[in-house]
């Protein structure tokens, strides 16, 4: 058991020449006991629509300059939109909750809802199974208080709608238990949302912001950028009160063993309320805008924001954004209040004394005529032309401008960028920046001294290059959309279809067999008992005809084939409404799928007996609209069998399978990457 263990649990430390490759949504976090940076997993988008998704981890090292990579057999899928929390309690541990992942051609995306711990000191991962945890979910934040690890909302899109999240969970590491915090119906609460700020402190967290879609019936889903700021009171409970409920019910009228153990375990969790921060309209505030969160800078005990976007959601055609590239802190003590980080301008050589410009609140928003604010003007960045076309130097600046400037050492603006802050200096990783319909993924690197506040310094820079003019014109887009149409034909003629939208798809070529089975035969973990390895190779070495073996192996590799490609149709809203009322869903009955399409398979037997006919009336054709859902259902069954498997591999229970059939078809879903 020792050497299976330490064969499950084998580490390979490999020195690496930079950061990671181009990512955004990835996780970057502090150590909590030693002066490095975790990175942990992300995912890239090519300009080709091909989505990557990853689940390496990365640590770096600020005195050497050094990133290392750690590759371990037991760790957790490629995902994105996860969420980390970090303690130092044995030797400093890192939690990973959740996430979301996509296949490389967009046709199937889950939900993960796995908890898994990160050792720091044996860099090895084990994954923490409980009865009860949260549900599946993207977008959520986690943070540690005391020893809990507190988290709450996030977004669940299994690819019929988008549900937005506001459950508050925690998790004690002590005695490795999940509890859902109830609230009263009256108690205030922050709304679901997520992408939010959510940050530790002494009396509990700190909440801000945030994105949700705002769904309302007959109109399309408008996204909401929040801005409210909330406190997370937490309390320990009193000892002497558990002490003395404990001997009253010890008490020679109550049994001892009387006492149960739900209610003990709830007095030892914290009491939690949530309080909201007024800020005063006089005060300053960062520009309302989304995709960016804080991190901690407990030395100063306030929140550092980075970047982030607006969008001016006008209309159905018009989304026009402004990209940000400045640097916000929220001081958490007391009433809460905003600051400026603003860079120091270097000092003068005639002597002249100057101001500070470090840690102090600007004018009101929307003042532009103080000159303290005036460096800043370039601070947002509308996604037009007049941007600037490259990542690392080109800025909007005039030929006055001192080359020696700190504020041309900003780096260029961007939203979902990941920020760590590790002995007072902030690290600025990656991110998103979009010029008309094109999405950049950067891989810059910087970082800057929050307690002197002088100059940026790139520790890698980006040989992205953001072409000037990069904005679509309409016959572009018309062109775009023809070749979308020929791609779509083309996997339709790849899968096969009939006309009532059955996939057929097979797998008839030897090197295609092969590559499914060595698939297979690596996520299968049953495959002990159908052969051994020995004998599962010889087919691929021998020419002749397939062994009953290798007919079980390919059939469930083409059914996994079919699978994969059924969730891609299944999400497709641009099908004729008969192909949806004929297709079944994931974790849909046969009632289910009946009561959804009563009204066109009635159509279709009605349409088989003939008009001539006056006999198939009422219940008899009722009978026959039912046979014929029946045997579309019946042949959608083993497919549907396999995508549930998958989206239980995800981490999704059956209750959650069953919810996302019945919401139905919804013209609002997918682009679940595009959550600010």
């Amino acid at each position: 058991m020792r050497q299976e263990w330490e064969a499950a649990h084998s580490v390979t430390e490999e020195l690496v020449e930079g950061p990671p490759s181009r990512r955004a949504n990835a996780t970057l976090t502090a150590c909590p006991t030693g002066n490095h940076l975790w990175f942990i997993g992300g995912e890239f988008f090519s300009e080709d629509g091909k989505a990557y998704f990853y689940n390496d981890v990365f640590r770096y090292s600020p005195e050497k300059d050094e990133w290392r990579k750690f590759v371990s057999p037991t760790c957790p899928g490629p995902r994105s939109a996860h969420a980390v929390a970090v303690t130092a309690a044995g030797g400093g541990k890192l939690f990973l909750f959740g996430g979301e992942f996509s296949s490389q051609n967009q046709t199937t995306f889950y939900h993960y809802r796995d908890f898994w711990c990160f050792d720091i000191s044996t860099h090895s991962w084990d994954r923490i199974e409980t009865k009860i945890r949260p549900t599946a979910r993207s977008g959520h934040r986690m943070a540690v208080w005391k020893h809990y690890i507190v988290l709450f909302g996030g977004f669940f899109d299994p690819g019929i709608t988008t549900r937005y999240l506001n459950d508050l969970w925690l998790f004690d590491t002590q005695e490795y238990n999940w509890r859902l915090i109830e609230f009263k119906p009256n108690e205030s609460r922050p709304s679901p949302r997520s992408g939010f700020s959510f940050i530790a402190t002494s009396e509990g967290i700190i909440l801000h912001g945030g994105y949700c879609k705002e769904y309302s019936k007959g109109k399309r889903p408008v996204g909401i950028m929040l801005e409210d700021t909330w406190v997370l009171k937490m309390s320990l409970p009193d000892p002497n009160a558990q002490n003395a409920n404990t001997s009253s019910s010890s008490s020679p009228n109550i049994p001892a063993a009387s006492t149960s153990k739900k209610k003990l375990l709830a007095l030892s969790y914290p009491t939690v309320k949530w309080e909201r921060r007024k800020r005063p309209s006089t005060a300053y505030a960062p520009a309302l805008r989304s995709g960016c969160t804080m991190t901690a800078w407990t030395a100063k005990e306030m929140g550092v924001m980075f970047g982030g976007v607006t969008d001016e959601d006008t209309n159905e055609e018009t989304l026009e954004s402004v990209f940000w590239n400045d640097l916000n802190a929220y001081q958490w003590t007391g009433k809460g209040r905003w600051l400026s980080l603003t860079l120091r301008k270097p000092k003068k050589k005639a002597g002249a004394g100057r101001k500070k410009q470090g840690l102090q609140p600007p004018p009101q928003r929307g003042d532009e005529s103080d000159d303290e604010h005036e460096d800043f003007k370039t601070s947002a960045i509308k996604a037009t032309p007049q941007a600037p076309s490259t990542v690392t130097t080109k800025r909007l600046i005039g030929d006055d401008i001192d080359p020696d400037d700190p504020i041309l050492t900003t780096p260029l603006p961007r939203y979902n960028a990941m920020l760590a802050v590790q002995k007072n200096s902030l690290y600025i990783y990656g991110g998103i920046f979009e010029r008309g319909s094109r999405e950049y993924t950067l891989d810059d690197f910087h970082s800057i001294q929050l307690d002197k506040m002088d100059r940026f310094v790139c520790l890698k820079e980006s040989g992205i290059v953001i072409e000037e003019g990069d904005d679509e014109s309409d016959e572009d887009e018309e062109d775009g959309d023809e070749d979308e149409e020929e791609e779509a034909d083309d996997d339709d003629e790849e899968y096969g279809s009939d006309d009532e939208g059955t996939i057929v798809g097979s797998v008839t070529t030897k090197d295609e067999q092969e590559e499914l089975y060595y698939r297979l035969r690596d996520d299968d973990d049953d495959l002990e008992s159908i052969a051994t390895i020995e004998e599962e190779e010889e087919y691929f070495e021998d020419e002749d005809e397939l062994t009953t073996t290798k007919k079980i192996l390919i059939a469930k590799a083409e059914l996994r084939s079919q699978a994969t490609a059924f969730m891609g149709v299944s999400k497709d809203n641009t099908r004729l409404p008969e192909d949806i009322l004929s297709t079944p869903l994931p974790g849909e009955t046969l009632a289910m799928f009946y009561a959804r399409s009563r009204d066109y398979w009635s159509q279709k037997a009605h349409s088989a007996t003939g008009t001539a006919s006056t006999d198939a009336r009422g219940k008899q054709l009722r009978i026959a609209g039912f046979s014929l859902a029946e045997e579309r259902y019946r042949e959608y069954k083993p497919i549907l069998q396999e995508v549930e498997k998958m989206l239980s591999d995800a981490g999704l229970d059956e209750e959650e399978i069953r919810r996302s059939a019945a919401g139905g078809a919804d013209a609002g879903s997918g682009k679940s990457r595009n959550r600010r």
